[in-house]
């Protein structure tokens, strides 16, 4: 089969001939790819950033967002049978454990991460487990919903815990609506009553997070900050969940945040740097986001399902990676964008 290899960092990804997996064990489940997400990880893998926190052995095939139709299952597997549609949870978990046996699968002790520590979907055929695979809708298809397996469930998960928090006398900051914040913009508004504040350097996101939701959309062009503080009578928000964590983002988010306030940080590529004295004085709150769970895929597609959350995608061949790569490299990519085998 087809697979798209990480051969080197700072290298270009290649498209190599591997053979298909296979079930081997009696839990295995081999996917049919019918989507698979171009995600802004798949860029830092290259950079080289995950090298030493991944440890995997290269070459070794990338893509960690995968939709398609199940192609092969191992003895045991009773909740999917071939041919059914399915999207990927992005990890292999052990159900074990005690973060498993808590629905926290996300900190499975014993997980992998195909796409990044074994082989991922950038490819025809993908092997992950009977854990990991949430059936579809029959509205949905595996192209349009791929990337929901880790850039919208990134965002459900930080939205959901966001929305925990917020009640309708509140405002929300969203930083960032490009491929995960305008997923997150509509779970927010699905899951909260609370008035939601946009901002994005780019006025066409700024466009599309009012088109789906958002209740105000700023245009980051240096006078940004000001103009969310106006809007929440100059206290700041309750909440800020940023999508970006870079350029800067950090320090703004921090700035736009009231007293008590939560500030999720999702996206990354750069290091926070706030005084403790400023954390203590007004006990804000600095809270990580990883990926969501497997019950948190299963709440994502049921809000997809019934139209709550749509996802933007730019569609390419799979052997027209290197386009996409470069694509969302340069920031041309509205939403996301999915290779379809």
């Amino acid at each position: 089969m087809r697979a798209v290899q990480v051969v080197g960092y700072h290298e270009n990804l290649r498209m190599a001939e591997v053979p298909a997996p296979e079930p081997t064990g009696p839990f295995d489940v081999v996917v049919k790819i019918g989507g698979a997400g171009v995600c802004r990880t798949d860029l830092h893998i290259l950079e080289g950033q995950w090298e030493a926190k991944s440890g995997v052995a290269l070459p070794y095939t990338i893509g960690h967002e995968n939709a398609g139709w199940v192609h092969g299952t191992g003895s045991a597997v009773t909740n999917v049978a071939e041919g059914d549609k399915v999207i990927v949870h992005p990890l292999v978990t052990c159900g074990l454990c005690r973060a498993c046996r808590s629905g926290d699968d996300v900190h499975c002790e014993n997980s992998r991460f195909p796409g990044i520590d074994s082989d991922g979907g950038y490819a025809d055929y993908l092997k992950t487990s009977a854990r990991s695979v949430v059936k579809l809708d029959a509205s949905l298809e595996p192209a349009d919903v791929a990337a929901y397996a880790d850039a919208g469930l990134t965002a459900y998960h930080a939205a959901a815990k966001a929305a925990r928090r917020l009640t309708p006398r509140d405002r929300c900051v969203i930083i960032g609506s490009g491929g995960l914040g305008h997923i997150g913009v509509q779970v927010l508004r699905a899951l909260t009553a609370a008035e939601l504040i946009v901002v994005d350097r780019d006025p066409d996101a700024v466009e599309l997070a009012s088109s789906i939701g958002a209740h105000h959309g700023i245009v980051a062009d240096g006078d940004h900050i000001g103009k969310v503080l106006d809007l929440t009578g100059g206290a700041g928000a309750e909440v800020v969940v940023d999508f970006v964590g870079e350029g800067g983002t950090t320090a703004e988010g921090v700035r736009m945040l009231r007293e008590a306030g939560d500030y999720h940080v999702v996206g990354y590529g750069e290091n926070i740097d706030v005084p403790t004295i400023d954390i203590i004085s007004a006990e804000i709150n600095i809270i990580g986001n990883l990926v969501g769970s497997y019950n948190d895929l299963c709440d994502l597609m049921a809000l997809a399902a019934r139209g709550a959350v749509t996802l933007h995608t730019e569609k390419y061949g799979l052997d027209d990676f290197q386009s996409a790569i470069d694509a969302l490299d340069a920031g041309r990519v509205r939403g996301r964008a999915i290779l379809v085998p």
